[in-house]
């Protein structure tokens, strides 16, 4: 994790506990200082070794914030953030990953029944005590009830935007090492799952002592829980980091043994048994002839049979008569049958991205201008970019929502810019998909913009026929271009809406309105398996980082792995299309 993402997320502590504590409109400033902070492209600690007046160069950070941030990182804490830990000790992250217990929430639970943690809020829950308290009640207590094994679960993994930052990390410090001959992270983090355990990291040496020695001099690390001759864990942001060393003619089928995932190892294991072959961690070997007892007796037993390849991966797969199987789809949803067939996807690559359709600016609530945002997505090489702020509805901050005139306005504004800038800009628009399907700016307004977004922001406890037919109806008007983070999940935070994937799928496909796969690793929504439903169904996916600021634009390559794990290929992406071929779908 950066040093910009940690002072972002202790301002966000920060936020939680002055709101928690009853204090009104400073949250908001540090919410808003902590996201420009995540989003600013210098590092925030070479800023305040300058001094507390470069910090305060980002846009909405004062001169309190900015003398917090340097405090940090002369003393390493914030002392007024241990003091707010002091006036009230709960697991506030554990607490509101609950969906429903916001800040306010836990300070008043705390007050009154001096609950800390998930357990004790069970407890209180399962006695009936929370529904005495006033502005609760027995709904509320039971939805809390019904909340917590959800919150239980998010608590147990990562999300995988908050440890791939950590995996990069490491594999830099550690590929710097001139012992390090190959590595790469295996498990769930190689296949791009939404969360994760925790960060596989594969090192191939003939000197394993020197990498254990240098994965635990790791500054990034927290504390060491292990370290071994060829094995090591340490802890990183509350993230566990486990290090394998192999000698570097077994790195190929240790790395494929390691990724899995295991229904995909069990798999492939039955496909070499079936041709009198083994596969593990050590190789690929040829058992057939282990009926001869002086053969048998001169192998190893890990390693039995006539080694036909593990210095790579590819001679795992080839030696089985199989393409080799890129990690995101080692699900055993079909992949070895298709590499057997040569029929594997030729899978979307991020390159092959061409523009952003869903964005915001400084005029809802995004942090920069529309040049800021366009220039940004130019200098990506991108060939347009798609304006599409919040339009007012439910779910949107009143102050924050346009109304149908500042849509009409900045439509003009967009025209004007066009001429200055090197970039296809489109407008459009965010609009809401209300409880009922129905959308929160009217048709007319619609059809003035290039491309209208259309997505759930609330009621997303509805039941799954409620929500399908509330989002097909969205779909079935012609106005609608893309629908934005269909389900409105925000992963180990909220499930989202409960979504037929299949009718949803079809439906979309029948009206030529594409899915969005939301880059944002908060939501990475939809998540593959339903990316592959609507691909299978012939439908069109849209991906898109919902950017509030440039430095989202990175986001994309979550978004790209999530589709590949959906088996998406270029075409079944419209952000990957001409203008032309665009502004033909878009029409």
């Amino acid at each position: 994790m950066s040093y910009n993402d940690e002072i972002a997320r202790l301002l966000f502590e920060f936020a939680d506990r002055l709101e928690a504590t009853g204090v009104e409109y400073k949250p908001t400033a540090y919410r808003r200082a902590a996201e420009n902070i995540a989003e600013h492209p210098e590092p925030i600690d070479q800023l305040a070794a300058t001094g507390q007046s470069a910090v305060e160069t980002i846009d909405r950070v004062g001169d309190a914030i900015a003398s917090k941030v340097v405090e940090y990182f002369e003393t390493g804490h914030i002392s007024e953030l241990v003091a707010l830990r002091e006036e009230l000790p709960v697991d506030m992250a554990g607490l509101t990953s609950v969906e429903g217990v916001g800040p306010k929430t836990v300070g008043s639970l705390y007050d009154e029944l001096a609950i800390t943690d998930l357990d004790e809020l069970e407890a209180a829950a399962e006695a009936g005590e929370i529904q005495q308290l006033t502005g609760f009640g027995a709904k509320t207590e039971q939805n809390i009830l019904e909340n917590i094994p959800f919150a239980r679960q998010s608590q147990q993994r990562e999300r995988l935007g908050e440890a791939r930052p950590i995996a990069d990390s490491i594999l830099d410090h550690l590929e710097r090492l001139g012992a390090v001959e190959r590595l790469e992270v295996a498990g769930s983090i190689r296949r791009w799952k939404d969360t994760i355990g925790d960060v596989d990291v594969l090192v191939a040496s003939t000197d394993n002592e020197a990498v254990v020695e240098a994965f635990t001099k790791w500054d990034e690390a927290d504390d060491i829980i292990e370290a071994g001759t060829h094995k090591s864990s340490l802890r990183a942001d509350d993230v566990r980091v486990d290090l394998r060393v192999v000698v570097p003619g077994e790195f190929g089928s240790a790395l494929q043994y390691f990724t899995g995932s295991k229904d995909h190892n069990v798999r492939l294991r039955n496909v070499a048994i079936d041709q009198d072959k083994k596969v593990n961690e050590y190789g690929i070997f040829d058992v057939s002839e282990l009926s001869d007892p002086e053969m048998s007796s001169a192998q190893d037993t890990r390693r039995e049979g006539v080694r036909l390849g593990g210095n790579t991966e590819q001679e795992m797969y080839e030696a089985l008569g199989l393409e080799w199987i890129p990690p995101v789809l080692r699900e055993d949803t079909g992949e070895i049958q298709a590499a057997a067939e040569g029929t594997l996807p030729d899978l979307l690559e991020e390159s092959a991205i061409s523009g952003e359709l869903h964005t915001h600016t400084e005029w809802s609530d995004g942090r920069y201008s529309i040049r800021e945002m366009a220039e940004a997505a130019a200098k990506r090489g991108y060939a347009f970019y798609a304006v599409t702020d919040h339009a007012a509805g439910a779910g949107i901050i009143e102050s924050i929502g346009l109304s149908d005139q500042e849509l009409r306005e900045q439509r003009e504004t967009i025209e004007t810019l066009q001429a200055e800038l090197d970039i296809e800009l489109l407008s459009g628009v965010e609009t809401n998909i209300e409880a009922d399907g129905s959308l929160s700016t009217p048709t007319d307004v619609l059809a003035e913009l290039d491309v209208v977004v259309a997505s759930p922001h609330s009621a997303l406890d509805q039941e799954s026929e409620t929500a399908t037919e509330r989002l097909c109806k969205a779909i079935r008007e012609p106005t609608v271009d893309i629908i934005g983070h269909p389900t409105g999940r925000m992963i180990n935070s909220r499930e989202g809406l409960a979504v037929d994937f299949t009718a949803l799928a079809e439906c979309a496909a029948d009206h030529d309105t594409a899915l969005e796969v939301n880059a944002n690793p908060l939501r990475l929504d939809l998540h593959g398996e339903a990316v592959r439903t609507v691909i299978e169904a012939g439908g069109t996916i849209a991906i898109n980082t919902d950017a509030h600021g440039p430095g989202s634009f990175e986001n994309m390559r979550y978004g790209v792995q999530t589709a590949r794990r959906g088996w998406a290929e270029s075409a079944d992406v419209l952000n990957t299309w001409s203008i032309a071929e665009l502004r033909a779908f878009l029409e």
